[in-house]
């Protein structure tokens, strides 16, 4: 349930919860006419001057609704946007309501509502600020360029496909390493046997993994097997293993569209990470408060120094 229903009315908060449930009970029906399709094409959004409502004159616009729609506490995620819209429109108008009871009661006339009033727009100026100063810098051109020269660094990396089963024992390994080598089907055998929860419902799959993802004496058998081949029992701190190798191929390079999020974020927080380093090199620091000293070197005793 999202946080922000707790402000809000009984009639909105129990729209919030009844949406959910209820996209999900709905039954697939068949893909509306064309002309119906665009008959339900959602309308563009008001202005943001566009008032939704007023609260004791107070109008309460549709800019005031993005603000709040983009506060991570107030997502909705499966309400379709007309409900949200309902929703945000109930949310601001408590809000609302709330604030102007608290300015009667001279709430913000206090020292801590003043200080707490100063932080949050410092925190809400220069989050604005590093995001506009970060568009300068984490440009698509700069996401390609960081791919393609990280691209290049890259070195072939071998993968492997593989299953085991996990015993207590060596002599348990072994006939069942005996099961499989004759014929047993390995992935049912897996089912049955194996002490590893993780891959025991999935036959003992592990998926594909690079070397170094393994405990070594692991990596160092599956990685010298051919595929079809089922190892002798090994052992590693979890206990036996029998593993049969099915696939092993280069690891493919990741295409840029598969990796432009995380270039952007890096690019984005690097940008972000610079600005903030100049402007504290350019501005005068002084601190008043007690910087902690360093705890003092711990030295030998005398020669003659008796132990107590």
């Amino acid at each position: 349930m999202p946080t922000f229903t707790r402000f809000l009315r009984p009639s909105a908060l129990a729209l919030s919860l009844v949406l959910p449930a209820a996209a999900l009970a709905q039954e697939p029906s068949a893909a509306p006419s064309a002309p119906a399709a665009a008959a339900a094409t959602p309308a563009a959004k008001p202005a943001p001057d566009t008032v939704v409502a007023r609260v004791n004159g107070a109008p309460i616009t549709q800019g005031d609704l993005t603000i709040a729609g983009e506060d991570p506490a107030l997502s909705l995620p499966g309400v379709d946007e007309a409900s949200k819209q309902g929703l945000l429109v109930d949310y601001m108008i408590d809000l609302r309501v709330g604030a102007q009871a608290a300015d009667a009661a001279k709430v913000g006339e206090t020292p801590e509502f003043k200080r707490k009033l100063a932080y949050f727009r410092d925190k809400l100026l220069l989050d604005d600020y590093l995001e506009q100063e970060a568009k300068k810098t984490a440009t698509p051109d700069a996401a390609k360029a960081l791919y393609d020269q990280t691209v290049k660094s890259m070195k072939p990396e071998e993968e492997v496909h593989a299953r085991h089963i996990l015993v207590d024992n060596e002599a348990e390994a072994k006939k069942i390493a005996a099961r499989v080598k004759g014929g047993e089907d390995f992935a049912k055998a897996a089912g049955e046997l194996s002490k590893d929860p993780g891959s025991k419902t999935e036959g003992g799959d592990l998926g594909w993994f690079t070397k170094e993802r393994m405990v070594a004496p692991f990596a160092e058998a599956a990685f010298k097997m051919s595929p079809g081949q089922v190892s002798d029992p090994v052992k590693t701190q979890f206990g036996w293993h029998v593993i049969k190798v099915e696939e092993k191929r280069t690891k493919p390079i990741p295409s840029f569209d598969e990796m432009k999020e995380q270039v952007d974020q890096y690019l984005t927080r690097k940008a972000q990470q610079d600005v903030i380093l100049k402007l504290r090199e350019a501005a005068k620091v002084e601190r008043t408060d007690a910087v902690p000293t360093a705890p003092a070197p711990i030295t030998a005793p005398p020669a003659d120094a008796k132990k107590p």
